[in-house]
């Protein structure tokens, strides 16, 4: 009989996907994410916050792309800090940064199977599942185009491709919707509430009417600190007729954020 790890047992155990506990992050010398407690499991998360509120940043460090500066971070129930760790966590991640690297000449399944092979893929499953994942952004008919012929929002289309390839237990999408036209808009929130169901997926973005569409929770920062985290429902009820923003969800992200400066003396 197979002895089942320590790693094995909380991984199947832990309640939460993603697990941050007093978690500091530094872009360059600048501390962008400082003393965050996060707890995320299965379902769409939109992160909100203004520019510089640390939302990249976070992203990274949850991709295992930067290392905390403190803190502690569990991810699928591994805590990040060693080589083999990084390892098991990665094969469950997805991940799609605001801008991503390819080679122009790869076609758009090349550039998913390469994706899949650095994801340690077993091979036999690759061709099936970079076809799915072509198949699920709506580019099944550019599947052997050069990358280099796409259109901009093509390209994102190509970038939530690789990402979901591995169907990853996390999967973290860095402003998704860029370059995406109204329908495509459409389109993708409805792929991210189908791949909520199974997986935790953290969707950062500016546009908030996305993340009280398609969002089961919503996560606000601002300069690095935890805001708010709730439901869509109760970001509604948080604005006031004299906050800024053009619908009930606005006015109660403008809320939220006026009082944290206010809190925070600024």
């Amino acid at each position: 009989m197979r002895t089942v790890s320590m790693a094995e047992t909380v991984a199947t155990t832990h309640p939460w996907a993603v697990h941050a506990e007093g978690l500091r992050v530094r872009a360059g010398r600048h501390l962008a994410v400082d003393e965050l407690d996060l707890a995320l499991g299965t379902g769409v998360h939109g992160l909100l916050g203004p520019n510089g509120a640390g939302k990249t940043t976070l992203m990274r460090a949850l991709a295992t792309v930067i290392k905390p500066a403190g803190g502690r971070l569990t991810l699928l129930g591994h805590e990040v800090h060693g080589r083999a760790d990084l390892r098991a966590v990665r094969r469950g991640l997805g991940y799609l940064p605001q801008q991503f690297g390819f080679y122009p000449r790869f076609t758009v399944r090349e550039f998913v199977e390469y994706m899949a092979w650095l994801k340690e893929m077993p091979k036999t499953e690759v061709p099936g599942a970079v076809q799915r994942a072509i198949d699920r952004v709506g580019l099944t008919a550019k599947a052997d185009a050069r990358m280099k012929t796409l259109s901009g929002g093509m390209v994102r289309r190509a970038g939530i491709a690789q990402a979901i390839v591995n169907d990853p237990r996390i999967l973290l999408l860095d402003e998704p919707t860029v370059g995406l036209d109204p329908e495509q808009r459409l389109d993708f929130r409805e792929l991210i509430r189908d791949l909520g169901v199974d997986s935790s997926v953290l969707v950062s973005t500016h546009l908030v009417e996305d993340v009280v569409a398609s969002c089961t929770d919503v996560v606000m920062i601002n300069e690095g600190r935890l805001v708010y985290q709730g439901t869509p429902g109760d970001l509604v009820t948080r604005g006031g007729h004299g906050d800024a923003g053009d619908s009930p969800a606005e006015r109660g992200y403008s809320a939220l954020l006026r009082r944290h400066r206010t809190e925070a003396g600024r």
